[in-house]
């Protein structure tokens, strides 16, 4: 089952169907556009594939980003 695109966001780990010449099989999500770049968890090589092909490749999302209680920018009445 593919991966829905509203789910794809910078730095997720995911699992591709088939694992990189290096034997990593987890990927961290490093650009968002027209192509989606990746980078191997492993040896850290760097690739870019477009969203169709990166939606048919993705298995299982590994791990989400934490969101930092710092960075979320809070409400503040003047």
């Amino acid at each position: 089952m593919p991966i829905a695109m509203h789910e794809v966001q910078l730095d997720i780990v995911v699992q591709l169907r088939k694992p990189h010449a290096c034997g990593g099989n987890a990927w961290r999500v490093v650009r968002l556009g027209a192509d989606i770049g990746v980078r191997c968890e492993q040896c850290q090589h760097r690739i870019l594939m477009p969203r169709s092909d990166f939606e048919r490749r993705v298995t299982v999302i590994l791990a989400r980003p934490s969101l930092n209680p710092g960075s979320v920018p809070q409400n503040q009445d003047v």
